[in-house]
């Protein structure tokens, strides 16, 4: 099975800010998040474990499972060039994100999901023939690409549609 995690919560995502690769850690409730999630999987002795490069993904994923993440970049939020930080009210969207043309650096959305889906590919090429309980913690956007991958089989530009809130995972399998 395949638990796929959102980190805890941090102090960018409790004052409603967007946060990508400039985020910060989990706070006390991004913590208590993760323990809780750590009590719920419990009785789940997982395999493999990996996360986003980013530190409330390392931390969420090691603190739910105990053990050593593998990191790996393919899993890193999606770049939110100079809207990174800002209020969510602030910032002009375009859908679900924000706008390409307001905002430089921004990542690609179909680049963002080719790395999603890459790695997901990958780990299927490894894992899908196999019992193994796998732990995956990202963000929104990379818990809603995996989803994507999972429900639809396709490229959905929507990466939030089949995402998770902060410290909840959803489950998957090949």
């Amino acid at each position: 099975m395949i638990y796929v995690v959102r980190h805890g919560q941090t102090d960018l995502n409790k004052e409603g800010r967007l946060q990508g690769r400039k985020g910060l850690p989990l706070n006390k409730e991004g913590f208590r998040q993760a323990e809780y999630l750590k009590y719920k999987l419990s009785q789940i002795p997982f395999d493999y474990v990996y996360s986003s490069p980013q530190e409330r993904a390392i931390q969420t994923a090691e603190i739910a499972t105990g053990k050593e993440a593998c990191i790996d970049p393919r899993l890193d939020v999606y770049d939110l060039g100079e809207a990174d930080g800002l209020l969510k009210s602030e910032v002009e969207m375009a859908g679900v994100l924000p706008d390409a043309r307001l905002y430089n650096g921004l990542e690609e959305t179909d680049c963002f999901i080719e790395r999603i889906f890459s790695f997901m590919t990958e780990l299927k090429k490894e894992h899908g023939n196999n019992e193994k309980n796998i732990l995956i913690s990202g963000h929104r956007c990379t818990t809603g690409a995996i989803g994507s991958y999972f429900t639809v089989g396709s490229r959905d530009e929507n990466i939030l549609k089949h995402s998770s809130n902060n410290g909840d995972y959803r489950l998957f399998s090949f």
